[in-house]
């Protein structure tokens, strides 16, 4: 079975750290759920770890960060190329959020903030048909982010999207690529305490709604087992 190697690019704020764990944690939780099988490792930039060479991994996954691919921190750059590399390898990788927007940035994409503002909570997606992955008409996912991929890579297909964020989800032509902005790792709580963080930095209209969404129904149990399958499954 192949390993997964989690890429930890940000810290879960220390208010919400001992009761949901890290971004790491978080992912090997998603995973074990979907094949209690699969063993991870944890290569943590915060920790100042430094990244292996992609070419001798099974298979990678990139974690959400507090921070911007666009903010000028020493280690966006080598990421990048970790990226590129991994990608030119056809080595097995998946990004979310801020991993989903790093891998685009890496591979030729344009990412910002975006004028929409906040995206938090529970948003549904509608899913492209035929893409082999999701096999759903739509998807709803808890969300956190301001910053889009605006611009898709030209190797990039988007299978996921909504009016707020029309490229929510893309796969890459080389087959080996994957990555969504929402976030299937999070539990109902830790999204809930993620909207009370966020006082005082987004519209509190929107904080009440994006809490309010999240006593509906979440599909993160059947985009965490596509991940987890994308990246574990045996390709030629």
């Amino acid at each position: 079975m192949p390993r997964i190697t989690i890429i930890e690019t940000g810290l879960v704020n220390p208010r919400c750290r001992e009761h949901h764990g890290t971004y790491p944690q978080m992912f090997e939780r998603m995973i074990a759920d979907a094949d209690a099988s699969i063993a991870c490792d944890i290569v943590s930039i915060p920790d100042g770890e430094m990244l292996p060479d992609p070419a001798g991994l099974d298979a990678i996954l990139i974690t959400g960060s507090p921070a911007g691919v666009y903010d000028g921190f020493d280690w966006i750059a080598p990421l990048e190329d970790f990226v590129r590399k991994a990608h030119d390898k056809r080595v097995p990788m998946v990004g979310v959020c801020f991993g989903h927007q790093l891998i685009a940035q890496a591979l030729g994409g344009t990412v910002r903030k975006s004028e929409k503002g906040w995206g938090m909570g529970r948003h549904v997606y509608r899913v492209t048909p035929g893409n082999g992955l999701i096999e759903s008409d739509e998807i709803a996912i808890a969300c956190s982010h301001q910053d889009q991929v605006i611009t898709p890579p030209a190797s990039a297909r988007t299978i996921m999207s909504s009016a707020f964020t029309p490229h929510a989800g893309l796969l890459y032509a080389n087959g080996t690529t994957l990555s969504v902005q929402p976030h299937p790792e999070f539990t109902v709580d830790y999204a809930d305490a993620l909207c009370d963080l966020h006082h005082g930095r987004a519209p509190d209209d929107v904080i009440a709604t994006a809490k309010a969404s999240l006593a509906e129904p979440l599909d993160h149990a059947r985009l965490g087992g596509a991940v987890t399958r994308f990246l574990t499954e045996r390709r030629s």
